[in-house]
């Protein structure tokens, strides 16, 4: 009951947000209401911030992203995802492969960047942004400094493809299908994603998700990877430096498996997306016949009020000043291999869809 009472001012807030952009999309037509809640919410959060009373529940952005995304599995039409499942898969798998290698290659051999922040941006890059440094970060180790100008890289470039991406496809005439996957597929984060595929069209929405949650599902094998790479590079007296500084930092406690990745399947269920099973459940029960019409539109108008929610705090937490702290080597290594993937990717997506 006093964790409801802390939340509902916050919430109440995002509600507000979330009103007054839908207003204002209602009367400029071709305005979608999504993208104007996550620029009020930068307008508001950079030019006033935050107050305290509004933190706890603004902060609950991310679970009502969740729940939207867990929801809209029953908007999803699974003789679709069937049909396109195997090729669905071969472009996720091909493009976080290229998009690690590229910005890996980059950040090594062009702009001599650490190797640690060069991975750090790869994984952001490669699969489902801020999550995958983080989670890339705590297998490998790595100073809290590479991890802020990794994450702040990242979301420079949600907050622009965000906008970028719906303009481009318009510009292109790319058919729904088309721009979900390609936006799915190539874009960063989940929260970006789903706001530019439904600015787009519902269909290209519905997509660019599907897509994005498959990518999503590779982070854990992706942090188990890094950890496994960077444990056996390094010679045996840092590897026992490194043992005894974790023994004194946790209690003498070693969270590593025999092969040096940290909890081993274990790290691998604790990375995974836990909701994706939520949007699977829910899809598989909508398209098995057990819900009705009636109720699949009723779950499909609580999954855009729940985006709405979120996306006004997406937009309220992210600080203008903290993106502008970014070096321009991390920025330029990510453009650059945005630019050669995305190229590559929509080319093959329209080749195929």
């Amino acid at each position: 009951m006093v964790t409801m009472r802390r939340t509902v001012p916050g919430l109440a807030v995002l509600l507000a947000v979330g009103l007054l952009a839908r207003l204002v999309a209602s009367a400029v037509p071709g305005l979608n209401y999504l993208i104007v809640t996550i620029l009020l919410g930068l307008l508001v959060g950079n030019l006033y911030g935050i107050p305290d009373w509004a933190r706890p529940g603004v902060q609950t952005h991310k679970v009502w992203l969740e729940a939207g995304i867990v929801v809209m599995g029953a908007s999803v039409a699974l003789d679709r995802v069937i049909a396109a499942g195997p090729t669905i898969l071969f472009l996720v798998v091909a493009t976080v492969t290229t998009t690690i290698l590229v910005v890996e290659l980059l950040a090594r051999a062009v702009f001599s960047i650490h190797e640690e922040t060069g991975s750090l941006l790869a994984a952001g890059s490669g699969i489902c942004g801020v999550s995958a440094v983080v989670a890339i970060a705590e297998s490998i180790d790595v100073d809290e400094t590479r991890i802020a100008y990794a994450a702040a890289t990242v979301l420079l470039f949600d907050s622009t493809t965000l906008f970028v991406y719906p303009v481009v496809g318009h510009a292109l005439g790319l058919s729904s299908t088309v721009f979900g996957i390609w936006a799915g597929l190539t874009m960063f984060s989940t929260g970006p994603v789903t706001a530019a595929g439904f600015a787009f069209s519902e269909t290209a929405g519905q997509w660019a998700l599907l897509v994005k949650l498959t990518r999503n599902s590779m982070i854990g094998l992706a942090a188990i990877a890094y950890a496994v790479y960077y444990a056996r590079r390094t010679d045996g007296d840092a590897h026992r430096g490194d043992d005894a500084h974790r023994n004194r930092t946790d209690g003498g406690s070693n969270h590593e498996s025999a092969d040096g990745v940290p909890g081993g399947w274990r790290f691998l269920w604790n990375t995974f997306p836990k909701f994706v099973f939520g949007f699977l459940v829910v899809l598989l029960v909508a398209n098995l016949g057990f819900l009705s019409e009636a109720q699949i539109t009723s779950l499909s108008n609580a999954s855009d009020w729940a985006f709405l929610l979120a996306f006004a705090g997406l937009g309220l937490e992210t600080r203008l000043d903290e993106l502008r702290s970014t070096g321009y080597k991390p920025i330029l290594v990510v453009l650059l291999a945005l630019l050669v993937v995305a190229t590559a990717m929509l080319a093959v997506v329209q080749a195929l869809f």
